[in-house]
């Protein structure tokens, strides 16, 4: 009788602590991906952001990365994420992130020569490159690079 109450003792505490875990790792998930914070990127094609930088005078910024790459997820979780980044990219820029190997990635790493993972472009409207970063920045670092641009 003693042993039944152990095991459903410690399949309880099992399950407590299965559901203790995921709902850390939701809360963890939520509050590095928040939405409200950092550089938002629009969900449109690489010609459309091209016809908007044409009428809204702004140059596009395209975070070309691919899914496997650590650099590009600590970007996107760090520098990406930052306030004060997010602010400057969302007033100064068309802000597009596109998978490298996938959709149109492929044609754009092609158009842009794309050899390494994270690239990011500063593009004009008539699709000529005004301004490459390669690799990962810390939020400041990234900052200054990108205050240039819009300095020129």
């Amino acid at each position: 009788m003693i042993k039944i109450g152990l095991l459903t003792l410690a399949i309880t505490l099992l399950g407590l602590t299965n559901k203790l875990v995921e709902n850390t790792t939701t809360v963890e998930k939520k509050s590095l991906y928040n939405k409200e914070v950092g550089i938002h990127f629009e969900d449109i094609s690489f010609e459309e952001a091209l016809k908007k930088a044409k009428t809204t005078n702004k140059l596009i910024f395209l975070d070309a990365y691919a899914v496997w790459c650590g650099p590009c997820k600590w970007m996107d979780a760090q520098t990406f994420r930052d306030k004060e980044v997010g602010e400057f990219f969302n007033a100064n820029f068309i802000n597009l992130k596109k998978d490298m190997e996938k959709g149109e990635g492929p044609a754009l790493a092609r158009r842009f020569k794309v050899t390494a993972y994270p690239t990011m472009f500063f593009i004009d409207g008539d699709g000529t490159v005004k301004h490459k970063i390669l690799g990962a920045k810390p939020a400041k670092e990234f900052l200054k690079e990108a205050e240039k641009v819009t300095s020129n």
